[in-house]
């Protein structure tokens, strides 16, 4: 009988023991309170189990737990934070809606969160921009702008006042994966870089990867910034705008279906170009852009959702010269909850990017363009609390109109001329999975393969030795060689292919809730190149897809880093060092003819590219006063070496600094909450002067004066600075009013400094004597725009 009793009391030991260690798998939607907005990237944390994920970029969130009650944190930047007791006895969904926190101006500006889950979080070299940040930073005519703000973040630089889109880490312009909606933008700049494209009032978040990318990223060798629109309000009907000194916008949301469907719709349009009018200057440059999202939930599991972006610069000079160019973008989503812990995506998206130009003078109409057509199936997959996997394919369609030639009037003595378009197909499959080892490790591994085909095209030059760029022995210079031949092939034909392998991995070890290290590899295969020798968007301005004479850029990359929460998360510390290189990284030969290039292959070498800096990221997360310092120490640098021994290559085969190797940048971004309806903001920004090259003497041959240059961005313009300062007044703040309004004041470049965007040398016609002359673009500007809400 003794024994009978033992077994049968380690029977109901195991039984329970079983019973204990059984899970379950809790999942839901989380969203904001007052318009069922999704939030993404929120913590849900359970203190007493260790443990914790984030929603997704739907708001969809999976855990398994053992069963039991368990303590709740839902915490999330501007929301107050939900603490709540959850019985967990089965598979449960519980759906969790965020109230705003009538504290946000007090919340952190920055964040890639502010839990302890984030310093174990492998993730890094990611930052993420709060909105309410960005409408409060002082920028150029006050207009509100997302690009100008991630320049004030280390690693992020531009080529100047004035140049288009953004450089990460010493990469190129076009090496920066951009999407809106998950569907890519081309060009990212309003009016030749003073602007971007994106209204800040449409955004709900973004997130900037600078390295460590995951595995469904591709298809660029530098960054990725990923940018979200809102959903629209599907309890009520709202609107927002602002009326600015040179633009305006307004922004409309509300239910189709109360609490199931919603609408947004936004608009936005300078008008700068109409006072010139006023004084008969017959010149015009102005943008517009118009954004829309349709989300319709069909039941718990299954939501449908539309999205679109067009936008438009056009630029008129005394109507003989006029060019127009934007982006428009449409993404048609299918969100599905598969089961309790797989969420998936369905995207089918279509881009298209168009730059036009019309010379009356010379009776002619320029077009050019890429569009591709992308189909995408995402699966996020929760196995369990310390493996979540992420998978997927993804299939792109291109084509590529390098130009076309046609008559602006039945008059002009122009002929219509077509350069060859080409055509690519582009896929991808993907796996990754982030895996928590332990308190202290964890890890995110990723692979990711590439595959890309260029197709045929009516006409494709012949060389010989498959040699486009021939060496002129006797001159010592690059010269473009003569054709032998061509042939033509069906765009369902495949002229060539390639495939790449694309590992990632990141790793982070925490100390304790405070501290850790972080480090991350990853290779990445760009196929696409931009064919271009200037700062901003020109009609000379292509994309080529990789082919038989161009090869994919290919980058690696490795990262490592330290990060430090002080006094109980109130500053945070942020230092990364980083190397890169990419190979196959398109250089020009001297010379390069970019103007109506039906064989671009000619006047192009592969070379290689390197960068690598040091990162220092201060943020002070709360209280009246809060903003960042950041500072980059960093070289960029580019070189093409000679395809053999007598061959000399591109600035004799040496590393010279690439246009936008900035090898100190310091920004400074302060904010102070005087009261709760003044706010003060400033920023002050330094970098060193981009390269350039300058000439260092002259001759004369046959009555002409011939300069000679020195090696290619040997030289430097001046140092850039300026401070910039702001003030936002909201009358309304804290009262319960349907219409609430705020007015922002502001002061671009407070002490007039011309910052020199080039210099030009000429012969002073006085004197006879040589000069440089400065180009500046901005001085001391003043700006006030009222914003409103209702």
């Amino acid at each position: 009988m003794q024994l009978k009793n033992i077994l049968f009391v380690l029977l109901i030991f195991l039984s329970t023991s079983s019973q204990a260690q059984e899970r379950y798998t809790l999942n839901g939607i989380i969203k904001d309170a007052a318009s069922n907005e999704t939030l993404y990237g929120v913590n849900i944390l359970f203190p007493d189990l260790n443990t914790g994920t984030t929603s997704n970029e739907y708001g969809f969130y999976s855990i398994k737990l053992p069963a039991g009650d368990h303590r709740m944190l839902v915490s999330f930047i501007g929301f107050s934070e939900v603490n709540l007791e959850i019985s967990i006895n089965s598979n449960t969904t519980r759906n969790i809606d965020l109230r705003e926190s009538s504290e946000t101006l007090d919340e952190v500006v920055i964040s890639q969160n502010n839990e302890s889950l984030d310093i174990i979080s492998p993730e890094m070299s990611v930052n993420q921009l709060d909105i309410n940040t960005i409408q409060k930073i002082p920028v150029v005519f006050g207009e509100v702008d997302i690009i100008k703000s991630l320049l004030l973040l280390p690693g992020v630089s531009n080529a100047g006042e004035g140049s288009s889109g953004f450089n990460v880490r010493g990469g190129a312009v076009d090496q920066n994966l951009i999407l809106l909606d998950e569907a890519t933008i081309y060009n990212s700049s309003h009016l030749f870089g003073l602007f971007s494209v994106f209204n800040p009032d449409a955004v709900k978040n973004l997130k900037l990867y600078k390295g460590g990318i995951p595995a469904k990223y591709g298809g660029r060798a530098s960054s990725v910034l990923e940018i979200y629109q809102k959903d629209g309000n599907s309890k009520n009907f709202k609107a927002n705008g602002g009326i600015g000194l040179i633009s305006s916008r307004l922004l409309l949301e509300g239910p189709i279906v109360k609490d199931k469907g919603s609408f947004l719709v936004g608009g936005r349009g300078s008008y700068a170009h109409l006072f010139l009018k006023l004084t008969d200057n017959p010149n015009v440059a102005y943008f517009y852009d118009l954004n829309t999202k349709l989300s319709y939930r069909l039941n718990d599991n299954n939501t449908l959702l539309f999205s679109g972006y067009f936008g438009r610069d056009v630029f008129n000079l005394s109507e003989r010269f006029k060019n127009t160019y934007g982006n428009a973008v449409f993404n048609l989503r299918w969100n599905h909850v598969l089961s309790n812990n797989i969420f998936t995506n369905l995207s089918v998206i279509y881009s298209d990017y168009y730059y036009g130009l019309t010379l009356d003078f010379v009776e002619f109409n320029w077009n050019s363009g890429i569009k591709n057509l992308n189909m995408k199936y995402d699966f996020n997959h929760y196995l369990n609390e310390n493996i979540s996997l992420d998978y997927g394919i993804q299939n792109t369609y291109y084509e590529f109109n390098p130009g076309e030639i046609e008559p602006s009037n039945p008059g002009s003595g122009i002929n219509y001329f077509e350069l060859t378009k080409k055509y690519a197909f582009e896929n991808a499959v993907y796996f990754s999975m982030e895996h928590t080892i332990s308190p202290r490790l964890a890890a995110e591994y990723g692979l990711r393969y590439s595959s890309f085909f260029r197709l045929g095209q009516q006409e494709l030059n012949v060389y010989e030795n498959d040699q486009p760029v021939v060496f002129n022995d006797a001159f010592g210079i690059y010269e473009e060689a003569d054709p032998v031949g061509t042939r033509s092939l069906s765009k369902n034909k495949i002229e060539r292919s390639f495939g790449n392998l694309e590992p990632r991995i990141a790793l982070a070890y925490n100390f304790n809730e405070y501290q850790s290290i972080k480090a991350s590899y990853n290779r990445m295969s760009q196929y696409l190149h931009l064919i271009t020798n200037t700062s901003s968007p020109t009609p000379l301005d292509v994309w080529a897809p990789s082919g038989k004479y161009i090869e994919p850029q290919i980058l690696d990359q490795i990262a490592i880093g330290y990060f430090q929460n002080l006094r109980n998360k109130l500053y945070s510390l942020e230092v990364e060092s980083f190397y890169k290189i990419i190979e196959n990284r398109l250089d020009y030969i001297d010379g390069a003819n970019l103007v109506a290039n039906n064989a671009i292959e000619r006047v192009v070498l592969p070379g290689e590219a390197r960068a690598y800096g040091l990162e220092i990221l201060i943020r002070k997360n709360a209280g009246k006063f809060t903003g960042w310092l950041a500072y980059t120490l960093s070289r960029t640098q580019q070189k093409t070496a000679g395809r053999t021994l007598v061959e000399t290559g591109i600035n004799n085969g040496g590393w010279y600094n690439t246009n936008y190797d900035k090898p100190h940048d310091l920004s400074i971004t302060a904010g102070y909450e005087l009261s709760k309806k003044w706010q003060f903001n400033a920023n002050f920004a330094y970098q060193t002067g981009l390269p350039t090259t300058f000439p260092t003497g002259q001759y004369v041959f046959e009555n002409l004066t011939i300069p000679v240059y020195s090696l290619r961005n040997s030289n430097r313009l001046p140092a850039y600075h300026r401070l910039d300062i702001s003030a936002t007044y909201s009358p309304n703040f804290g009262k319960k009013k349907a219409y609430t309004s705020s007015w922002n004041f502001g002061i671009y470049n407070v002490y007039n400094r011309q910052n020199a965007v080039s210099y030009t040398f000429r012969k002073n016609q006085d004197n006879g004597l040589n000069e440089a002359v400065r180009l500046s673009l901005f001085g001391i500007i003043p700006s006030v725009t009222y914003n409103f809400k209702f």
